[in-house]
């Protein structure tokens, strides 16, 4: 009976892991090649992972809930149709994957008992822990009481990857047995002095609940958004400035042509694209905000990828990402915005469609906002915010003098990363901006 092993798949820039959401196949069942075998989440995007070839599932390695690192084995698949003397083995048998001899090298250095590194899944405290978490304890010589008795930030309290690296970080000179050099875990938890996370949890808020409140649990998005939104806040110091720009001329120009731009493109031409363009040409003029810090390194990124805030019919926002802006003309990038758009509302998305990006625009001018202060996207340094577009009394200065008229304007909010970006190159970045916007040929061709 042949085997074949199914992989969780690379799936983008950066993504390391995915968590198992649900299996569109049970043991026994059979399955042909290609067609959806499991569905799986990283980070905001759900996907599916198809099947490699015709045969019979006969094991799960992974439950539903669990997390798994690219490159695991997440199911078996008989190619031959004997799959049923296989069908009775547990889901469970990835806990037993490590050979004996395995758990002796991770041991070994440590010098702990085989009891120390031997955990199970589910404390007697009834918290869950996953995969990763257990490997981590494993090579760092953590014990289940110690592993038990960490603060866990996740639901219920549950211990994540950044709990058990801040655990091993606070306690190297602990209980926890030091190795003699740093693992590649710990090296890369952010630098104490320039990089900010806050090691320890916060104590959580004892909040009251009324006779009449409803408690509703955040769906899987949002938890990953209110984490990503609090390491952000807690990694970068943010300032913002705010810039006024007069866009009379794009919105002329855009009312000019917005009807035949769709009846020769096909597509429909927003403000979003020309906002874009603007802010790509800006990035070319000063790339100093087109960076990432890495503890005292700054990596200066070698591309333009901008990336756009889209609201889902949820409630909840994604960040699809449109590589190497700069690259492309109006109608590649109204293609673009309107494509990337389209398939984030249809939950469509690739996980590679959502990574990579350098610098970020939020457009929260679309909910009637004049302005706003938005939260930098890490690794990202910069995020702008366009507001909405108001007509405005203003004063126009005309080679015969000043005169009173009605201009299209709106504000600019930029925020950024104090520690890599100064108040200097943030104000002048988003003038920069402004000025595109404002020197915008009202005669362009399409």
């Amino acid at each position: 009976m042949a085997e074949i092993e199914v992989l969780l798949p690379k799936m983008g820039e950066s993504v390391a892991e995915a968590t198992v959401i649900t299996w569109l196949k049970e043991v026994g069942e059979t399955i042909e090649a290609e067609e959806s075998l499991i569905e799986i989440a990283t980070d905001k995007v759900d996907s599916e992972v198809p099947a490699p070839a015709d045969g019979v599932l006969v094991k799960k390695l992974f439950a539903e809930g669990e997390v798994a690192q690219v490159g695991d084995v997440i199911a078996i698949i008989s190619t031959e149709g004997g799959g049923e003397a296989s069908v009775s083995a547990p889901a469970e048998t990835k806990t037993e994957a490590p050979a004996p001899e395995v758990v002796a090298e991770v041991a070994a250095p440590a010098k702990t008992t085989t009891e120390q590194v031997e955990l199970s899944k589910t404390g007697d405290s009834g918290k869950f822990y996953s995969p990763l978490v257990r490997n981590i304890a494993k090579e760092e010589g953590i014990s289940m009481a110690e592993l038990e008795s960490i603060a866990g930030s996740g639901k219920d309290g549950r211990v994540n990857k950044a709990d058990i690296l801040a655990y091993v970080e606070n306690n190297k000179g602990g209980n926890v047995v030091s190795a003699p050099a740093p693992s590649s875990r710990e090296k890369q938890t952010p630098d104490k002095v320039v990089g900010s996370t806050i090691n320890k949890p916060l104590p959580k808020p004892t909040i009251p609940v009324g006779p009449n409140d409803t408690i509703v649990e955040m769906d899987r998005m949002r938890k990953l958004i209110a984490d990503h939104m609090v390491m952000s806040k807690q990694t970068s110091p943010h300032v913002t400035s705010y810039v006024e720009a007069d866009v009379t001329n794009i919105v002329n120009w855009r009312n000019s042509v917005k009807d035949r731009f769709i009846k020769e493109n096909g597509e429909k031409i927003t403000f979003t694209p020309i906002f874009l363009e603007a802010i790509a040409k800006a990035i070319k003029d000063m790339p100093g905000v087109n960076v990432s810090i890495d503890g005292t390194n700054i990596i200066q990124r070698g591309n333009i990828n901008l990336g756009m805030a889209a609201a889902l019919p949820s409630g909840n926002l994604i960040v699809p990402v449109i590589k190497n802006a700069d690259r492309l003309n109006l109608l590649g990038l109204t293609k673009a915005v309107n494509d990337l758009a389209k398939r984030a509302r249809e939950g469509k998305l690739s996980p590679d469609e959502i990574q990579g990006g350098t610098y970020t625009m939020t457009n929260v001018g679309t909910f009637g906002n004049v302005m706003g202060t938005p939260i930098i996207n890490q690794p990202q340094v910069c995020i702008m915010a366009v507001g909405a577009i108001r007509k405005m009394v203003s004063v126009i200065e005309t080679p015969q003098g000043d005169t009173i008229g009605i201009r299209h304007k709106m504000f600019l909010s930029h925020a950024y990363d104090h520690r890599v970006v100064d108040g200097a190159l943030g104000g002048m970045f988003v003038r920069k901006v402004a000025d595109y916007l404002e020197q915008f040929d009202p005669n362009r061709e399409i």
